[in-house]
């Protein structure tokens, strides 16, 4: 059963936040890490539906799951 965690990523001094798909936290955050081995991962939490409408982050769920 997949859900969505936000995962917050530093890339030479610059914040980013990412949703993606995952079964737990660990595996959302290795998604990250392998898209972008320079990133640092800085959080990882179930994505806020609500609150993460307002403030849209990079979706990389579909594109990490293939």
């Amino acid at each position: 059963m997949a859900v969505r965690y936000m995962v917050g990523t530093n890339i030479d001094g610059k914040a980013a936040g990412v949703t993606v798909e995952a079964d737990d936290a660990l595996i959302a955050a290795l998604k990250v890490k392998q898209k972008n081995p320079a990133a640092t991962i800085t959080y990882v939490r179930k994505h806020n539906v609500r609150g993460d409408r307002r403030n849209p982050h990079h979706d990389v769920g579909k594109a990490a799951a293939q």
